[in-house]
């Protein structure tokens, strides 16, 4: 019997949760967004009508009329058991293992048997939290990049233990979602993007948390020399401070270092990315 999805809850409404919400809705799915508290579903909906906004002026199609009606159909809770009830569950909750593995034991509690787990770590195995879902048969990696409506990547990574017929699901899903499934053989920490994208940012803090070179330095070095659109800081600030110094924390001591470094200078005093109007750049509206 084939697995359709019709029903999608996304777990997590920061920038990237609230991305793949609204994509989601907007390609017609029937979409529920949860988040721990008020607070952050406040903020979810104010991410959601920037969305709105910036679809109107770079996605083909998309107008005012279908993109309130895409943000109006989004069904907000702080109810992990009403997000639960879904075909397709998408986690995206801070890049830390105790919390995904906490949240997995809990909602493999709640959600219905058929409903199948997508995890979008960045850089953790799915592996490691399987055994917490009291599903492995239906649990799998589904890695979104940043502005998914424009870098349209979305990687799909099982375990050893992931039913072929859910993977298959899972791509044809991504497809429909408008986006383009890259699919992965095995396990990868860090996928093919990340596997990329992770070191080249690690070098930029380096360098700066060094004192080698300031942040904008840095960043128009890269600029200059390879012709791309932004240096490692500036993508830092869409991606958000917070991430980095998640995956950083957890790694060995230089990496320890570096994400000290990000706290001390940036995250303690309120920099924590384009988000929030300031990081290693100030950001106006």
């Amino acid at each position: 019997m084939a697995i359709a999805f019709r029903k999608v809850s996304v777990l997590g409404t920061g920038v990237l949760g609230s991305q793949i919400a609204f994509q989601t809705a907007f390609h017609g799915f029937d979409v529920t967004a949860y988040d721990i508290d008020d607070a952050a579903i406040d903020a979810a909906r104010k991410r959601f009508g920037v969305l709105a906004e910036t679809y109107q002026q770079e996605v083909d199609g998309a107008d005012a009329g279908n993109t309130a009606a895409t943000v109006d159909g989004i069904t907000l809770t702080t109810e992990l058991a009403t997000a639960a009830e879904a075909d397709l569950i998408i986690e995206a909750v801070p890049e830390v293992l105790s919390i995904k593995r906490d949240l997995y034991t809990e909602l493999g509690s709640l959600a219905p048997e058929r409903t199948v787990f997508a995890t979008n770590s960045s850089t953790l195995l799915p592996s490691d939290i399987a055994e917490y879902t009291g599903r492995a048969d239906r649990f799998l990696a589904l890695h979104f990049a940043n502005r998914v409506w424009k870098y349209n990547t979305a990687e799909v990574m099982g375990t050893q233990e992931t039913d072929p017929a859910v993977f298959a699901a899972v791509v044809e899903f991504a497809s429909n979602i408008g986006m383009v499934p890259i699919e992965l053989h095995k396990e990868k920490a860090g996928y093919v993007l990340n596997s990329l994208l992770v070191p080249f940012l690690n070098s930029g803090i380096a360098l700066a948390a060094g004192g080698y070179a300031d942040p904008p330095a840095v960043d128009e070095t890269w600029r200059i020399a390879t012709g791309a659109p932004m240096g490692p800081f500036q993508i830092l600030d869409v991606v958000g401070l917070t991430t980095p110094y998640n995956i950083l924390r957890n790694g060995g001591d230089n990496e320890q270092q570096l994400a000290d470094w990000l706290k001390t200078n940036y995250i303690d005093k309120g920099k924590l990315g384009a988000a929030t109007g300031e990081g290693f750049y100030r950001y106006t509206d």
